[in-house]
């Protein structure tokens, strides 16, 4: 090389220091890449993502390439340091010291720190751009990757080493769950929507469904003039139907079918009987994803949770397997137990039969959520007995007083300023005695 010139071996040295940048900013690019988003784009026609798709499914000979490449590379920069220095320094070994060091600190900065940093911070974009020159260069050094690869597959079988043939692409519930709540794929009420669909799983009919003491139905032995005015007066489209008592459940019947004999003078219990659908039974404990499913195949909107000795424990219908998702939508009935009222000295008043989970969510509480599902059995299993009404305590970090107790339960509860971890903006006092908020 003594008759190349100076220059034309430091602009040699420069070009390898930019192809050996290019290996690394594709290596890292590739492998950085958001695989489900190149797959989308390459469903879509952009070539760049069609050959990343190519290159990544076939990984070992990717990377067979590019470190083929980057050694030729490395190797070639290193002659060629060796030569320049000789050149301007002579053949001490100081010399040859200081142009290793020289061409290690160039080949760490410009051509493996840097491109690797923003290829990882670009990768995206990169790694398409990247493949135009990497699918043509895998095709022609494809004999050398295949002739190096049998001794890299010679040692890993020694080493009783057999990585997957392809890339476990497939994400876990929980992982689907962090990529949701904390990407910025989704935002407001797209992220709010999508995480509590995952939540179905966990949440059963026990945490939504409507207590039996709360459930509206209608008593077939009761006068003909009370059936009238129970029905003309529910809030309800379709109401449970029982004998004598809850536990003698008949079945469900439909209002629009009631009016049609309130019309014809046939509003009795013979008439009502004729009507009533068979009862539809739901096991306490069943997630509500499960439930979701149920209700679609068999063409029901409402069930009757019981649990496995076959008594009654509540209501559960679509529209409250859909609130959890969706959040509310429907105006509670009147007296519903979802009803708080914010006083203008900060203080919240309960319904003692709030379910747990509603409060959390909307008044930033931190109740446990196993074990009872209402704020009423909440204070009752801490205390371990029924309170009375006056006295103050601290329920899981909430200062609350009872207020009211009546048939065996908390009927109503103050939670006393300040109430949860952030009060949300519909429960802020507006300066009012008291306001009303279901």
């Amino acid at each position: 090389m003594d008759v190349i010139p100076l220059r034309t071996l430091l602009i040699a040295l420069a070009v390898l220091l930019v192809f050996a940048a290019f290996f690394s900013l594709a290596e890292t690019s590739m492998m950085a890449v958001n695989r489900y988003r190149l797959r989308h784009r390459a469903k879509r026609g952009v070539r760049g993502a069609k050959l990343a798709v190519a290159l990544l499914a076939q990984t070992d000979k990717l990377l067979g390439v590019i470190l083929l490449g980057n050694t030729l590379v490395a190797a070639g920069a290193a002659t060629l340091t060796a030569v320049i220095t000789k050149r301007l320094f002579g053949e001490g070994e100081l010399a040859l010291g200081l142009g290793t060091v020289a061409i290690s600190f160039a080949l760490l900065v410009f051509s493996e720190i840097t491109p690797k940093v923003v290829g990882a911070a670009h990768a995206d974009t990169l790694a398409p751009l990247t493949s135009y020159v990497l699918t043509p260069m895998l095709r022609v050094a494809t004999p050398i990757v295949w002739f190096v690869n049998l001794f890299v597959q010679g040692l890993l079988r020694i080493l009783r080493l057999q990585p997957s043939s392809q890339v476990e692409l497939a994400l876990s519930q929980e992982e689907i769950r962090s990529v949701v709540l904390e990407g910025h794929y989704f935002r407001g009420k797209h992220r709010a929507l999508l995480a509590n669909l995952f939540d179905l799983e966990t949440i059963t009919v026990d945490d939504v469904m409507t207590p039996r003491n709360h459930i509206e139905g209608i008593d077939l032995v009761a006068r003909p003039a009370f059936l009238e005015q129970q029905l003309v007066t529910s809030y309800h489209t379709q109401v449970p139907v029982y004998d004598g008592s809850m536990d003698n459940i008949v079945g469900t019947i439909h209002l629009k079918q009631v009016l049609r004999l309130q019309q014809a003078g046939e509003l009795d219990a013979e008439h009502l009987r004729a009507i009533v659908r068979k009862p539809y039974f739901v096991p306490a404990g069943t997630p509500l994803l499960t439930q979701l499913h149920q209700f679609q195949t068999d063409r029901q909107r409402l069930g009757l949770v019981v649990d496995e000795y076959g008594e009654l424990q509540g209501l559960v219908t679509l529209g409250d397997i859909l609130e959890e998702i969706v959040g509310e939508f429907a105006t509670p009935g009147p007296g519903g137990a979802d009803t708080f009222q914010r006083a203008a000295d900060g203080s919240v008043i309960v319904d003692g039969m709030s379910s747990l989970r509603t409060l959390n969510r909307k008044l930033g509480t931190a109740f446990p959520l196993e074990g009872p599902k209402t704020l009423s059995g909440l204070i009752v299993e801490k205390l371990g007995e029924i309170p009375d009404a006056g006295v103050s305590f601290t329920l899981e970090g909430q200062a609350v007083e009872i207020l009211q107790v009546q048939d065996r339960a908390v009927k109503v509860v103050r939670m006393l300023p300040p109430v949860g971890r952030t009060a949300p903006p519909a429960l802020q006092s507006t300066g009012e005695q008291a306001s009303s908020i279901s």
